[in-house]
């Protein structure tokens, strides 16, 4: 397989805090690659940088065989790079399909040819029969299917989840969980966070662990869960693997 994405010794430091210490990763093409550890532990500041909200302190940020370094968040999400973030926002006041739409317009100049891409994503990620509804009108799942089609309304090749099971149910994961192997069977390459390790067994194929801002580990899920380092800084006793 071929590395699309990779962070190359990314450090960051606020002041005299590192929240990033040396961080190197590759995600794989038709890879779904997970990113845990503790509250503070850097996951969210990894993903800022990567996507070009920040500039690292140190280190640099290759996509697809380029340095995206130094390039501001649109220019990343041209490049191919999508996310989403920890707290699904609609656009409350408009419907599903005009939130999608606005993405939609990344590729192209024609509303119309807009509109249509906006509803080949929301039947795509099953939220065909809300198009019209308002956002704020959303149910927890709801708002983070559409928080999804946002994200592939600009057709990325990358895509960086943030928590997406957040405040779900175990039979709402599930649904999602299903909707992003799908993503990812459409071509679509995966770096998640999340905190559910049900959800990251089950659709990972590796993952990495950030603990005070430096990577401790790297694996599949399985061997990551049976990690002493991981156990005594994330996952707890009750994840020990016999």
């Amino acid at each position: 397989m071929t590395a699309i994405l990779e962070g190359r010794g990314l450090s960051k430091r606020f002041g005299g805090l590192w929240a990033l210490r040396k961080v190197d990763f590759q995600l794989e093409k038709g890879e779904i690659l997970g990113l845990i550890g503790p509250n503070g532990s850097g996951k969210t500041t990894l993903f800022n940088v990567v996507t070009g909200f920040l500039k690292p302190t140190e280190g640099r940020v290759m996509a697809f065989g380029e340095d995206i370094t130094a390039l501001p968040p649109y220019e990343i999400c041209k490049k191919g790079i999508a996310r989403t973030f920890q707290i699904a926002r609609p656009f409350s006041d408009l419907t599903v399909l005009d939130n999608v739409v606005i993405g939609s317009l990344l590729r192209t100049r024609d509303a119309d040819e807009a509109v249509e891409k906006a509803k080949g994503i929301l039947e795509f990620i099953g939220l065909s029969r809300k198009a019209g509804d308002l956002g704020k009108n959303l149910t927890t799942i709801e708002r983070k299917h559409l928080e999804l089609a946002k994200a592939l309304s600009t057709e990325p090749k990358i895509l960086l989840l943030d928590e997406v099971m957040a405040g779900l149910k175990p039979a709402e994961m599930d649904v999602v969980l299903k909707t992003l192997a799908k993503i990812r069977d459409s071509g679509v390459s995966l770096l998640v966070v999340e905190h559910v390790m049900r959800a990251i067994e089950a659709i990972c194929d590796r993952v990495f662990v950030l603990d005070y801002g430096e990577k401790i580990a790297e694996g599949r899920p399985r061997e990551i869960m049976a990690d002493e380092k991981v156990i005594e800084a994330y996952l707890g006793r009750e994840y020990r693997v016999a």
